[in-house]
């Protein structure tokens, strides 16, 4: 056994027997729930524990290391008034399944009643939360932990603007019909430093799309950046307008593109969204001046929107990109494998390691937290990153519900929805497709990656590049950059925008470049 798998093994058993001797001499600790107004809506309450006071514990991280706040949820039907209401959370909990299960000493902890299914995020503006208690726990003595929702998130409003720092929140009818509820689509927008000065002038435009669930209002901090504004507003900077899409789906992060349980994002971002901009920020009207970038979530985006609307871009510059082949999905090959957690070894599958090789966490790990997230006690409603890639890959059931890849308990591949995700698959869409697409991509693929990917996203883009080395007709043209190793997104922001913002305006038309 190697040392990653030593690793591996021997941290799991602490943790399943940390598990084990905590249930043995447990506390008797029991939850009420007291409502001010009666919640008729469905939803999920969330009880939060962390052991610090620096923010509310509702503001849970989703990233299940070893310090990772103890998380307890449960779907329930209502919440009345006027009587406190038990809720048991055994068997439903991240990383100890119990209340029951947690260490003793002090702890902050706090609930959260999530009832809206249109917003993944588990602080949706509308939802119900309750004033954080310090509690003390001593495996003595039994406690109830008694909780009032009287607190209510505010309705979402838009960050404030600026001269040149724009966000948009529009209606989208195909979104609107789709859901059957009113749905919205939103983007952050920089204005180039001589937009107020040409007022006849149309602009060249770059979409950036941000990491799994980046949201518009990431233009705020990078408009507000120091390194930013001397760039952007001095004699280097290209005059092209900037806008951050938004990933906030109801079950996700949406990707930008078409899909069975999302619906139509691709289409409505590209007819709704994309002449609205065009309009509004006086945007050349051609796809020579569309450029696409991202890292990570942003970087699959960014590559599969030049794939999948060649004629609509002039160039995707695509970092650290999610897997784009799935025989290489982190460390699954989702066509043969049979066990997403367990591999042909007989050893479970790490999901995020250090970049000198030491193992983090599981895939396994990941999914026993977004089950606990999630409606149903499942990763595909969790609105964490596999949950996100489930509904945007993933067939919909005939119910409404999406499918899942694999069993969110044991791990076990479902072999019809696998092949069903292949159509996502970018290496297989790009060699499927290469005889009309190639011509189209031309100088278009740009493709930057470090070789110690923090998720493993290397190897499927090694198999992605090997693929297109092979093409003859006609002859691949992609520029793949290489960093011995790189982690995940591992460069300075505002040196790598500045040197792509160059070589996007490089391929603008010389009848619309300024400077």
């Amino acid at each position: 056994m190697n040392i990653s798998n030593r690793y591996l093994t021997a941290s799991l058993f602490t943790f399943f027997l940390s598990s084990f001797s905590h249930t043995a001499f447990a506390n008797n600790l029991n939850v009420e729930i007291e409502s001010p107004q009666t919640i008729d809506s469905k939803g999920r309450l969330h009880l939060v524990f962390s052991k610090s006071a620096d923010r509310e514990p509702r503001n849970y991280s989703a990233w299940p290391t070893r310090n990772i706040e103890p998380l307890f949820s449960k779907d329930l039907e209502k919440v009345p008034t006027g009587e406190a209401m038990q809720v048991n959370f055994n068997d439903a909990g991240f990383p100890y399944r119990s209340p029951q299960d947690l260490p003793p000493g002090n702890w902050f902890v706090q609930v959260i009643y999530d009832t809206d299914t249109f917003d993944s995020r588990i602080n949706s503006p509308g939802n119900y939360y309750s004033e954080v208690q310090k509690v003390e726990l001593d495996f003595l003595d039994s406690k109830v932990l008694s909780f009032n929702l009287s607190k209510k998130l505010p309705p979402e409003t838009l960050p404030a603007e600026q001269e040149h720092l724009k966000f948009v929140k529009m209606p989208s009818e195909l979104l609107t019909e789709f859901w059957q509820h009113d749905m919205h689509l939103r983007a952050g927008v920089i204005l180039p430093k001589d937009y107020y000065s040409q007022p006849d002038k149309v602009f060249p435009v770059v979409f950036s799309i941000g990491g799994y669930h980046g949201r518009y209002d990431r233009a705020e901090r990078t408009f507000n950046n120091k390194d930013f504004q001397t760039y952007w507003f001095g004699d280097e900077a290209p005059n092209m307008v900037l806008v951050f899409l938004d990933g906030e789906a109801p079950l996700g992060d949406s990707y930008q593109i078409d899909s069975a349980n999302n619906g139509p994002y691709g289409e409505a971002t590209w007819t709704e969204l994309l002449p609205y901009l065009t309009k509004q920020f006086r945007l050349v009207d051609s796809g020579e001046t569309r450029f696409t970038t991202g890292c990570s979530t942003g970087g699959w985006v960014s590559l599969a929107l030049q794939l999948f609307y060649p004629d609509m871009f002039n160039g995707a510059w695509s970092f650290s990109a999610d897997g784009v082949d799935f025989r290489y999905f982190q460390l699954v090959d989702i066509y043969k494998d049979e066990n997403a957690f367990i591999n042909e070894h007989g050893v479970e599958r790490p999901s995020f390691r250090a970049k000198d090789g030491e193992i983090i966490f599981s895939i396994q790990r990941e999914i026993m937290m977004e089950n606990t997230m999630g409606r149903n006690d499942s990763f595909a409603y969790s609105g964490g990153q596999w949950g996100g890639w489930n509904a945007v890959y993933g067939p919909r059931l005939d119910n409404g519900q999406p499918s899942v890849l694999w069993d969110p308990i044991t791990g076990e591949i479902n072999k019809e929805v696998a092949q069903a995700w292949s159509r996502y698959d970018l290496r297989k869409y790009t060699e499927d497709n290469w005889s009309s697409l190639g011509p189209k991509v031309a100088g278009k693929l740009h493709i930057w990656m470090g070789d110690m990917d923090n998720f493993y996203l290397n190897n499927a883009m090694k198999l992605y590049e090997e693929m297109l080395s092979n093409q003859t007709q006609p002859i691949s043209d992609a520029k793949f950059t290489w960093v011995d190793g790189a982690g995940h997104c591992d460069y300075r922001a505002i040196p790598m925008l500045q040197k792509t913002l160059s070589q996007m305006h490089d391929r603008v038309p010389e009848m619309y470049q300024t400077k």
